[in-house]
């Protein structure tokens, strides 16, 4: 963590306009791709639907979708398709390995990749049109700070940031919570350091970025941005072999220490979100 620079986000990052969250919706997001983000998303989907949990995973990456790759499905229907009216909602639906439903977009999108009006109205179509339907949402998001990224975040009534203990991944991580605390006025976010090396070390890292945050990022006059640390994913040779596999780890290898370290997180996140919201 001592590597970690302050970064700056750029003056021409275009303001945005806060929409009220929706209740019962998780956000999964990340500062930069490559740190186990959507493995993270489709893992705790399954295990809280094997807490009792009624669960859907909304493929919030418009452009460059990939839960459908770490699913091992092929959809006929995707969100594409909902967007102009080929499908309805509930055709695009699909039963995922591990109990839960999943709403997946197809990739390349380009048409996806910036947020405009038509966007924005029919992201919040479906997922309002979702919400009656399930106890928990989960959005996976795309990582960084684009536009598309940002307004996928802003409908979630609370987010959980999942980076590596690399500096680069904790920079951008850290740039990406500066951004959601100035322009959606979040005041509480969640963190969950996957490929931690030791017992603890998440925990470390997400106190030192709680120090840079109370040092350069100003909420209200008294009010301080707030890291909760939900968890820490161990390295764990057992992950690569579930993706290589194309394979929930949670029901491949239940046993081994990343899945154990998931199947607690989504115990914290019922207890702590779903449960017992604030």
């Amino acid at each position: 963590m001592s590597n970690v620079i302050h970064p700056t986000v750029p003056d021409s990052a275009p303001s945005k306009i806060p929409l009220k969250p929706l209740g019962k919706v998780l956000a999964v997001t990340s500062g930069k791709g490559g740190v186990g983000k959507t493995f993270v998303s489709a893992n705790l989907a399954a295990a809280l639907a094997k807490r009792g949990q009624k669960v859907l995973v909304l493929d919030a990456d418009l452009g460059l979708a990939n839960l459908d790759v770490v699913l091992n499905l092929y959809p006929k229907i995707t969100l594409h398709d909902v967007f102009t009216g080929k499908a309805k909602l509930e055709e695009a639906i699909v039963r995922a390995p591990g109990g839960f439903s999943v709403l997946l977009a197809g990739s390349g999108m380009v048409e996806y990749s910036r947020l405009t009006p038509n966007v924005r109205e029919d992201f919040l179509r479906i997922l309002t049109g979702l919400l009656p339907h399930y106890d928990i949402v989960l959005l996976d998001t795309g990582a960084g700070i684009s536009d598309v990224v940002l307004f996928a975040v802003s409908l979630a009534s609370e987010v959980l940031v999942v980076a590596t203990p690399e500096p680069t991944s904790l920079t951008d991580a850290y740039a990406t919570i500066k951004v959601l605390v100035g322009e959606q006025q979040r005041r509480v976010i969640r963190m969950v350091i996957n490929q931690t090396a030791r017992v603890g070390d998440g925990r470390a890292i997400t106190s030192q970025l709680q120090q840079v945050l109370d040092r350069f990022v100003v909420a209200k006059p008294g009010e301080k941005v707030r890291l909760v640390h939900v968890g820490d994913i161990p390295a764990d040779p057992s992950v690569r072999q579930a993706v290589m596999k194309r394979q929930l780890l949670i029901q491949a290898i239940p046993g081994c220490p990343a899945a154990l370290a998931i199947a607690q997180l989504a115990a914290k996140l019922e207890d702590t979100l779903i449960l017992n919201p604030k």
